[in-house]
């Protein structure tokens, strides 16, 4: 199965090469068509699962579409509501990736900001929002914000959005949105209460479900570091030095962090390179290149960007920064450890992600072995 097989159209297809993706994941191959379709869907699957992609790349091309057929209205066409800032963050950027040859300007508005440059950014014109909840609110009380031209609605992450106490404030949304409209709602699990919402938010919907990616192989050796935030920078040459590593991909979590990374790195005299989804597909491949001709030591990327990445030979990964999303993890850890040779995976753990190593621990359903040595530096 690839993606022209599921109909996505040319320029989505485009960015899609760009960024490496050839064949769409099971979520993928399951909610694109019943999107495209314009129907409603309810779907079970957890981030690490590509469900992002399995609505950012329909509602583009029903965007598109629209576009085409002189069906679209002013004003903002797309809503994506989301529990955290920094999924906002991710999903706003997945947008951008797939959208790359598409007219579409998005943003992400979250709390714990300033809220002025987000307000300025709405008020140049937008066609797809990702929100939290509050922000969202907030800025249609004051009214800065409208979104009464909604076509398509979607529920990002549903559980967590009733973990943390937002499905008062998802009824409220739903109130300010038009009742004709696409809805798509992605929970990882199905409680009563999410059923309920679910039933509220969609009409006579589609189902689909996939399981989640949990099982780390056995061929790589897995390592956790514990370190103050200040001390990674330093680490990471110290561990390249200590074990006289000559190839190594290395996990950020944000593009901007990715290249100062790779700044810091080629001072400290270690060759690197970052690529990310800003980057242009000829210096993503031009940096690949390099990584595989073994011109450069480090490679330093984001999510995103490293899921084209396939190397048989690659025998270390580093966990910069720890993910968010613990099923991330073992995609990221499974760049390592393949046909057959073995692998070991470090990951950098300062004080803040300490919850997020109690989730993929949870989820791989293993401690991760601590360093019981200092590097040295």
């Amino acid at each position: 199965m690839s993606f022209s097989q599921l109909a996505v159209s040319t320029p989505i297809q485009r960015a899609l090469n760009d960024l490496g993706y050839t064949n769409p994941t099971p979520i993928q191959s399951k909610s694109i068509p019943i999107v495209n379709q314009r129907k409603d869907l309810l779907a079970c699957a957890q981030t690490g699962t590509g469900k992002t992609a399995g609505f950012a790349i329909p509602v583009l091309q029903l965007m598109e579409e629209d576009k085409n057929t002189r069906q679209a209205t002013k004003g903002i066409q797309a809503l994506v509501l989301t529990p955290t800032r920094e999924l906002a963050i991710q999903v706003e950027e997945s947008f951008r990736d797939y959208g790359k040859y598409l007219p579409f300007r998005s943003l992400a508005i979250f709390g714990g900001v300033s809220q002025v440059p987000q307000v300025q950014q709405l008020q140049k014109g937008i066609d797809i929002l990702i929100a939290t909840p509050g922000r969202l609110l907030d800025l249609i009380g004051q009214g800065l914000l409208s979104i009464n031209s909604i076509r398509y609605f979607v529920l990002d992450e549903a559980d967590r959005m009733l973990d943390m106490g937002f499905v008062h404030d998802v009824k409220k949304v739903l109130q300010y949105i038009p009742a004709k409209r696409q809805s798509l709602f992605f929970s990882a699990t199905m409680p009563a209460e999410i059923r309920q919402l679910a039933a509220r938010i969609l009409v006579n919907p589609e189902t689909v479900a996939v399981t989640p990616v949990s099982s780390t192989t056995e061929l790589v050796k897995q390592e956790v570091r514990f370190m103050e935030k200040e001390e990674k920078r330093d680490g990471l040459v110290g561990l390249i030095r200590e074990l006289s590593i000559r190839s190594v991909l290395v996990f950020t979590r944000t593009k901007y962090g990715a290249d100062k990374l790779s700044r810091f790195l080629q001072k400290a005299g270690i060759s690197s390179a970052a690529i990310h989804g800003d980057k242009t597909q000829g210096a993503r491949q031009r940096a690949l290149a390099d990584f595989k001709e073994g011109k450069i030591v480090a490679l330093v990327a984001t999510d995103i960007a490293a899921r084209g990445i396939d190397i048989d030979e690659l025998a270390f990964v580093v966990n910069y920064e720890l993910p968010n999303v613990p099923e991330t993890y073992v995609h990221r850890i499974g760049r390592t450890g393949r046909a057959g040779n073995n692998g070991s995976a470090f990951s950098f753990c300062d004080r803040e992600e300490r919850q997020y190593l109690k989730d993929i621990e949870k989820l791989i359903g293993m401690k991760i072995p601590v360093a019981r040595m200092a590097m040295p530096v």
